[in-house]
């Protein structure tokens, strides 16, 4: 029997029901964001991307975080996107971040709808891949680097998940043109005549923004993709850093948060500080530096930034290979003239040839000056982004064994033959290294020929037969990576390639550094097929974007004619000449699985080498420190009665312990405090640009350590009474951890 409502219950549901619509209309989406804090160790491991084995961690320019986003239909599919202040992803950090997703969460989320990529930055621990090539200079595998990024994934995941609301999804791309040039112009130039003739520029311009809206809360963050190298900070820089990727995601959150009207460093001590000099340095000649003590907690406490709930912006890599960021060109350093074109040399050395950044000779002003430009043009692109995502969430992944694709490609004369990928192998010009990185011995790029007495090197590792050269050629093969086996895999062969739909956006990650022609090729490939396929759902506003360096690594992709110069991208395309053929092949297979909806075979599963990983890095045995010193008492304090202006540094050094013993995530070693009334509070940070934590040993083998507080006082600060604080954690011989904490005298800042 049928229950009617009373006209007063009638009209209550029917502007429920109303309002309901309203909010999925105008909300198509459930939108969530997360950030942690992956910040390796930052001392004694060997830097993950130059493959410089003096490269070693000892010390941190500002933090490293794993930044996600999630998007899914209120009722249907959902993907989950997280971007990694590292070098790049890895396979095995991959497959342990999905194992604690599926126990957390089920089928909710799994290698097919879960991207993880990285920015490439070449200033983050390394040890946290699972293949020989990628972890020599490290020592083997770094337990705490691959830790601490297994942890920080899940954890912004997680935090994404936990605020699913529903929001909007905008996105606005526009060009950038000063943040990168062409290292590697001559390889490019190999590329057909009519082909480069599309393009006004020999590297990818335009930057792909996203802007999250949440219905209630407003902007809760942004994601771009844009192709530089993160080779900002060079290859003898020792601390951690985001180099300029992560820069940009510093400043553009800091600037979200300020515009927000979030205050974070304000000083109360009295109204006027700047006619109140000869009171502040009163104030601060009460405040001699502290003794060293024991804390019950780590700097969680002393924590600038307040994560939860708070605005994510993410600065997402793409297509980089041969892109650079130091865009004042090449130059050698003895003579100072450019470097040979074609080759990249100083009087046939590799070397001696260097890009210079725009801050030359200060690579940390390089850093800031092109994060600064990624930063601005994002903003510009974040506010101005009114094209809404709309329609369909969808995904398709699959795993594929690059070793050995067949496939029908057409010939110059006309007719087609078949062509295959090779086992995975590195060509002589790869150990030339790049502009942004030189190799060393008599190597150089654009080699084709290699020499007799590194094929001899070569052959005591492994010696590849002849179908391995004939398939490779031209290049000639230094390492055999993909047929060298002991002690286990030196090189991936089962490799994923996965494809996001989200409206009218295609995200297509690619586990490699595509360079600029062949990331356009993919693009233009898959957008073309995607448009000839489903013409109503993929009109001509279809956005496709590369995701590069994502869920495992395997070196470079460049276009067959780029292979053929052998410079240093061509060189270490992994698998053969026609390596982007079978990239292309294996996405449009995606494609017309995403719009069949099909699901594809998984493929075959990438191996688990967890188990098998040997690590040589010594661990830490003791900390100490000189009799009648405690941990954290300073060391050299800041001069009594100190006053500096913006644009000075001020610093103190502590004795201090291996920072190996905490890794202080979501914590700080280093804590810029102001004294307001009569207490101290932390207003910069080491996640701050402005603030850099050095650690040191006086020997090697010493158990004595000391940290130093670097702090470059900005143009935003306010002027007051400051002091530097440094935590840290020392080890026992037992092996008990003590987590201590210490500050300089104070200072005046006008």
């Amino acid at each position: 029997m049928a229950v009617s409502l009373p006209m007063p219950f009638q009209f209550l549901l029917s502007l429920l029901l109303l309002l309901t619509r309203a909010v999925l209309s105008s909300s198509e989406y459930l939108i969530g964001v997360g950030s942690y804090d992956i910040t390796g160790p930052a001392a004694d491991v060997n830097m993950m991307g130059y493959a410089n084995s003096e490269q070693i961690a000892s010390g941190i320019h500002f933090r490293l975080r794993a930044r996600a986003f999630i998007v899914a239909e209120p009722q249907g599919n959902r993907v989950a996107f997280v971007n990694l202040d590292a070098c790049m992803a890895s396979q095995i950090v991959t497959i342990k971040v999905l194992e604690r997703l599926k126990a957390r969460y089920g089928d909710l989320y799994t290698e097919k709808n879960v991207a993880i990529s990285g920015i490439h930055t070449h200033a983050g621990p390394g040890g946290y891949l699972q293949y020989v090539t990628y972890i020599v200079t490290s020592l083997g595998f770094v337990r705490q680097s691959f830790d601490v990024l297994v942890d920080g994934i899940e954890q912004a995941i997680m935090q994404a998940h936990q605020t699913l609301r529903p929001g909007s999804v905008f996105i606005n791309k526009g060009d950038l043109l000063d943040a990168g040039v062409n290292r590697s112009p001559s390889s490019y130039l190999n590329n057909p005549a009519a082909e480069r003739s599309k393009y006004k520029y020999n590297v990818d311009k335009e930057m792909t923004l996203l802007k999250f809206v949440d219905s209630k809360l407003g902007p809760i963050g942004s994601f771009n993709w844009f192709a530089t190298h993160g080779t900002s900070m060079s290859r003898t820089n020792s601390l951690i850093s985001g180099d300029n990727k992560g820069a940009a995601a510093r400043f553009m959150e800091d600037w979200f948060q300020s515009g927000q009207k979030i205050p974070r460093r304000v000083s109360t001590i009295v109204s006027d500080l700047s006619q109140n000099h000869s009171r502040l340095l009163d104030i601060a000649a009460s405040y001699k530096s502290s003794r060293g003590q024991s804390v019950a907690k780590s700097s969680l406490d002393a924590k600038v930034r307040v994560r939860k709930a708070s605005f994510v912006s993410a600065f997402c890599q793409s297509n980089c290979g041969d892109v650079s960021p130091n865009v004042l060109g090449t130059f050698c350093i003895d003579t100072g003239l450019p470097c040979d074109f074609n080759h990249s040399t100083c009087n046939g050395k590799n070397e001696l040839c260097y890009g210079r950044g725009p801050g030359y000779p200060d690579e940390f002003e390089s850093t800031r000056i092109i994060g600064e430009r990624q930063f601005k043009m994002a903003v510009g692109l974040f506010n101005k982004a009114t094209e809404k995502l709309e329609g369909k969430i969808g995904y398709q992944h699959a795993y594929v064994d690059f070793s050995n694709l067949e496939f029908t490609v057409p010939k110059a004369g006309g007719g087609s033959e078949t062509v295959k990928t090779c086992p995975a192998a590195m060509g002589f010009g790869f150990a030339a290294g790049t502009t942004d990185g030189p190799g060393a011995f008599d190597f150089k790029q654009g080699d084709d020929k290699g020499n007799a007495f590194w094929r001899l090197v070569r052959n005591v590792l492994t010696t590849p037969g002849p179908d391995q050269i004939q398939c490779q050629k031209p290049k000639p093969i230094l390492l055999d990576t993909g047929e060298m086996k002991t002690p286990y895999d030196w090189a991936p062969s089962i490799l994923p390639v996965q494809m996001f739909h989200i409206g009218q956006l295609i995200i297509l990650s690619v586990p490699g550094e595509f360079t600029t022609m062949a990331g356009r090729r993919l693009r233009d490939a898959v957008k073309s097929f995607l448009i000839s396929l489903d013409s109503k759902q993929f009109g001509n506003n279809l956005h496709v974007v590369i995701a590069g360096l994502t869920n495992t690594y395997s070196q470079y992709i460049a276009t067959f004619e780029e292979y053929e110069v052998q410079r240093y991208e061509g060189a270490s395309t992994l698998y053969g000449p026609h390596t982007l053929t079978a990239y292309i092949q294996e996405f449009k297979k995606l494609a017309t699985a995403l719009v069949n909806g099909q699901t594809l075979p998984s493929g075959p599963q990438p191996p688990d080498l967890l188990d098998n990983q040997i690590s040589l890095l010594s661990p830490v045995v003791v900390d100490s420190t000189p009799l009648g010193v405690s941990f954290g008492d300073v060391k050299s304090d800041v001069p009594p009665k100190s006053t500096f202006v913006r644009g000075q540094q001020v610093n103190a050094t502590f004795w201090s312990g291996c920072p190996r013993n905490d890794l202080m995530t979501e914590g700080s070693f280093a804590v810029v405090e102001t004294l307001r009334g009569e207490k101290w509070v932390p207003v910069y940070d080491d996640d701050d640009f402005s603030v850099k934590f050095k650690w040191s040993r006086p020997g090697k083998l010493s158990p004595e350590s000391q940290a130093t507080v670097e702090w470059r006082i900005p143009e935003s600060a306010v002027a007051g009474v400051y002091r530097l604080r440094h935590y840290g954690a020392s080890k026992s011989l037992v092996g008990s951890i003590t987590s201590f904490s210490g500050s300089s005298s104070a200072f005046v800042v006008v």
